[in-house]
C-alpha cells in the first residue's frame, strides 16, 4: 500500500505540473504556445512581398528570411505569382514554404485546358541573370535549410527555340539541406547538389533543359527520391531536339554512398552520367531508375571500385545517331552492375563496353537493338571484365561480340531468340549454358 500511495503522489505531481506552469505564465503574461528551439513562423507578405506577377520580390523575401535569426524558422508564402530579378539566400535552419503539400505538375503550357503555373499555388517567376550561366544560383540553401511547396518558372524562356542559359535554380550547401515537394518547371540548370553532406532531394518534378541534378564532392550520404523530369513545359521540336542533344538529367561525380530511388527522365542526350572529378569518383545505390527517349541512357566515364549498383532500372535509347542504352568509356576503372533491368526502344546497341573496370548484367531483359540491321551485336565488349548471366535476349539477332582487348568475360545461362550468336576473340572467356528457343 505504501508503494501504491508513492506512485499515486508522483502521478498527481506530474499531471499538475503543466497546469501550475500555465497558471504562473498567465499571471506573468508569458506566451506558453508550443515552439521548437524558439523558431519563428512569419508570412512573407508582412515584409512587403506582392504576388502580382510584376513586383520584384527579391528584397522582401530576403528580409523575411533574415528576420528569423539564428534559431531558424519558417517563412510562409501564400498563393500568388512572385517575380524575382535577383537571388535569394535561405539561411541556416530556415524553411521557405509554399502552399503545396505534394509536388505538382503544370503541363498547361504544353496541353491546353490544363493548369498553368500562374493559375494556382505559389509560383516564383525567375527573370534574373538571363544569358549568364555562372552567376549566383537563384536560391542557395545552407545547413538544415529547406525549400518546400513552391513552383519555380522562367517565364522568359522560349518554348520552341534554343534555350537561354541561366545559372542554377537551386544550390545546396552545408549539412542536411533539403528540397521537398518542388516543381522546377523549365530551368536551364536545375539543382547543384555538390559540396554538402546528407542533402535530401525528394518529390521534385519539372523539365530542366540543360542539366537536372549535379552531384560532386559529397563525403557523407546523399539522398535523391522521387525525382521525375518530363517534358511538361514544352515538346516543341526545336527545343526538344536541342535538349535531346545537349541535356543531361542526372550527373554524378565524386560521391560516397549516394542513395537514389524512383527517378526518371525523358528526352535527354544523357539520362544518367557517372564520372569523376579532381576529388574522386562515384559509388552508390540506384533503385528503380529510368530514362526514356534518350540518346544514351547510362554513360559511365568513371566509377569507384566499390561499384555503381543499378537495380530494377528501365532504359530506352532511341534519339540521334547511334543511340545506345549503356556506354562505358575507356576511362572507366571501377565497377558497375545492372540487376533485373530492362532495355528497349529502337536503339543501335544495348551496350558498348570499354575500359579496365568490371561491368555486370544479371537477370536483365534486352528487347530491341540493331535498328538499322547493320549486324550490330546487342552488347559489344571492347575492354575490361564483363559478366552477363541469366539474361533474356528477345530479338533474333547477334547477341554479344567480344574483342581481343577484353580482359576476361563470363557469358552463361542466358536465353536467346533463335540460336546463340556470340563471337569472341578474347582468350580468357567462358561461354556456356546459353539456350536458344
Amino acid at each position: 500500500m505504501k508503494l501504491f500511495r508513492y506512485h499515486m503522489l508522483i502521478a498527481v505531481a506530474v499531471m499538475s505540473a503543466p497546469l501550475l506552469s500555465a497558471a504562473n505564465a498567465q499571471d506573468k503574461n508569458v506566451n506558453i504556445e508550443p515552439s521548437v528551439n524558439n523558431a519563428q513562423s512569419v508570412n512573407v507578405i508582412d515584409f512587403g512581398a506582392v504576388g502580382d506577377g510584376t513586383t520584384d520580390n527579391t528584397e522582401a523575401f530576403q528580409k523575411a528570411l533574415d528576420s528569423l535569426g539564428p534559431a531558424g524558422g519558417v517563412v510562409n508564402v501564400p498563393q500568388g505569382q512572385y517575380k524575382f530579378t535577383g537571388s535569394v539566400n535561405i539561411p541556416q535552419g530556415a524553411t521557405l514554404r509554399g502552399p503545396w503539400n505534394s509536388v505538382t505538375a503544370h503541363n498547361g503550357c504544353r496541353d491546353k485546358g490544363l493548369p498553368k503555373p500562374t493559375d494556382d499555388g505559389a509560383t516564383f517567376l525567375v527573370t534574373g541573370n538571363a544569358g549568364t550561366e555562372d552567376a549566383d544560383a537563384f536560391i542557395t540553401l545552407h545547413t538544415n535549410s529547406v525549400l518546400q511547396g513552391v513552383v519555380l518558372y522562367w517565364p522568359e524562356q522560349k518554348e520552341n527555340d534554343v534555350p537561354t542559359p541561366y545559372p542554377w535554380a537551386v544550390k545546396m550547401r552545408g549539412k542536411n539541406p533539403a528540397i521537398v515537394d518542388v516543381e522546377l518547371l523549365n530551368p536551364y540548370n536545375a539543382i547543384d547538389a555538390s559540396n554538402n553532406e546528407r542533402a535530401l532531394i525528394r518529390n521534385v518534378h519539372g523539365q530542366p533543359l540543360r542539366r537536372g541534378i549535379f552531384v560532386d564532392r559529397i563525403y557523407d550520404i546523399g539522398r535523391i527520391e522521387n525525382v521525375h523530369f518530363n517534358p511538361w513545359w514544352s515538346m516543341k521540336p526545336k527545343l526538344l531536339s536541342w535538349q535531346q542533344q545537349h541535356g543531361e538529367a542526372f550527373i554524378f561525380k565524386r560521391t560516397d554512398w549516394h542513395y537514389v530511388l524512383n527517378t526518371f527522365c525523358f528526352g535527354y542526350g544523357v539520362g544518367y552520367e557517372f564520372g569523376g572529378s579532381d576529388d574522386g569518383v562515384c559509388n552508390g545505390n540506384f533503385l528503380g531508375i529510368g530514362a526514356d527517349s534518350c540518346h544514351t541512357s547510362v554513360l559511365v566515364e568513371q566509377s569507384a571500385p566499390f561499384g555503381v549498383l543499378i537495380t530494377n532500372g528501365e532504359f530506352v535509347a532511341m534519339k540521334g545517331d547511334n543511340p545506345t542504352q549503356v556506354v562505358v568509356s575507356k576511362t572507366n576503372q571501377g565497377s558497375i552492375r545492372f540487376s533485373n533491368c530492362a532495355f528497349w526502344g529502337p536503339c543501335e546497341q544495348i551496350a558498348r563496353l570499354s575500359g579496365n573496370g568490371t561491368v555486370g548484367f544479371s537477370d536483365c531483359e534486352f528487347v530491341q537493338w540493331d535498328r538499322n540491321n547493320k549486324g550490330n551485336a546487342a552488347i559489344q565488349i571492347d575492354g575490361g571484365s564483363v559478366m552477363i548471366r541469366g539474361c533474356n535476349f528477345q530479338e533474333n539477332k547477334k547477341q554479344i561480340s567480344i574483342s581481343e582487348r577484353t580482359k576476361r568475360a563470363i557469358i552463361t545461362d542466358n536465353f536467346v531468340k533463335g540460336a546463340p550468336r556470340i563471337d569472341s576473340k578474347c582468350e580468357n572467356v567462358r561461354i556456356e549454358g546459353n539456350l536458344g528457343d
